[in-house]
């Protein structure tokens, strides 16, 4: 668990942002028209961030990662945004939903076996939850694992799932038994890519985020040892997909924020200088209004953001922030990025136009680790029930 302390200093941690921002600035953000036009991050920008540490900045420093805490992560996410989300999605299951799922609830055996490749890179991890009928609410998973002697049988199919087709771990949920007064019946399953019935399906055909690879899993007859299962506890599934959501979930929010600067930045440069009858259109008071309006969304969403991450590490709120920061941050990103099409008028329409792109990546942020919707929920009837119990 994140107490408030952390690994890195204050000011090795500034070195680290600064290293990030140039490195998003100067290295990825040029060549985002090929990331586009290729679905494909090159190799040397997945080389640089494994050598910068971006695979293992959220594993602790004992497993080989740098050991940053989410308040210093989504500070990182927030540069990570401001280019094409493919970038952050190459190495964010490593740190993220994945990573966390055996940070937080692997044996020291697991730790010991997978960790260190993951927060170098040299393991891809992807988290296996969602499936045809069980998205945002894993209660309705369907993927089956059963014992059979010493070993797990898993049998079903995964769906959306991100780094599948390049993934050499899978951290897959699966129910053991129908939900009962002991729990939901959900366990988690490290299975290693390579396993006998593993199947990955075709790369995703997405509306955005091109070099994000997305793809079906399935699970046929698949065995694994005992000590596959994380934690060595059938019922740990659930509270190990809550949490690393949760977590993930104020990650999401920074990253909108990003996306939500940069639709900022471009639309402040382009009104700056088009011009329409001679006159730069950002003097126009109307084109002025569009701005003001994105810039006060992303501050507010920046502060969000921050004052979530710190709850968490310190404990306070673990569940409401984290929605709100999601449900606000990325639905916010979606007005913006709309808005920065609004001011390029024509061109924003255009395919090699970078608000083009922006706004079709930050449209999947309201739907993945939970939709708007299910944000809503989390916020609206936790809030009602804590009052309840109050009362």
């Amino acid at each position: 668990m994140e107490t408030t302390a952390t690994d890195v200093s204050d000011d090795d941690f500034q070195d680290m942002l600064a290293q990030t921002r140039h490195f998003v600035r100067s290295v990825v953000l040029p060549r985002e028209q090929e990331i586009m036009d290729g679905n494909l991050i090159p190799e040397s920008i997945r080389q640089q961030s494994r050598d910068m540490g971006l695979f293992g900045y959220a594993i602790p420093q004992e497993w080989g990662g740098l050991g940053l805490n989410l308040a210093q992560d989504v500070e990182l996410a927030m540069e990570f945004g401001y280019t094409t989300l493919a970038l952050r999605s190459m190495f964010g299951t490593n740190n993220g939903i994945a990573g966390q799922v055996l940070v937080g609830f692997g044996t020291d055996e697991q730790k010991a076996r997978w960790l260190e490749g993951i927060a170098s890179g040299a393991v891809v991890a992807s988290f296996a939850l969602t499936e045809p009928g069980a998205g945002s609410n894993p209660a309705g998973l369907r993927t089956k694992a059963e014992r059979s002697g010493d070993e797990w049988v898993l049998s079903g199919e995964k769906r959306f799932i991100t780094n599948a087709p390049i993934a050499d771990l899978f951290v897959v949920f699966a129910r053991t038994r129908p939900a009962d007064d002991q729990g939901p019946g959900i366990a988690v399953f490290l299975v290693p890519a390579d396993t006998p019935g593993v199947t990955v399906g075709a790369k995703d055909a997405k509306m955005g985020q091109e070099g994000a690879w997305t793809a079906d899993v399935h699970f046929d007859g698949v065995r694994v040892p005992e000590s596959a299962l994380v934690g060595g506890n059938e019922d740990i599934g659930y509270r190990a997909a809550m949490t690393s959501l949760a977590r993930g979930r104020v990650h999401i929010a920074a990253l909108a924020v990003g996306a939500a600067q940069r639709a900022l930045d471009e639309s402040v440069a382009y009104a700056a200088t088009a011009t329409q009858g001679g006159t730069p259109i950002g003097n126009f008071q109307l084109v002025q209004a569009m701005i003001a309006d994105q810039q006060t969304q992303v501050m507010a969403g920046r502060a969000l953001v921050r004052d979530a991450a710190r709850a968490w590490v310190s404990g306070e709120d673990r569940r409401i922030a984290p929605s709100a920061a999601k449900l606000f941050c990325t639905e916010m990103a979606g007005q913006v990025a709309d808005l920065a099409v609004q001011v390029h008028g024509g061109s924003g329409y255009m395919r090699e136009v970078a608000v083009e792109r922006i706004y079709r990546d930050v449209r999947l942020l309201r739907l993945y680790e939970g939709t708007s919707e299910i944000q809503r929920l989390i916020i609206g009837g936790g809030l009602v029930k804590e009052a309840q119990r109050a009362g």
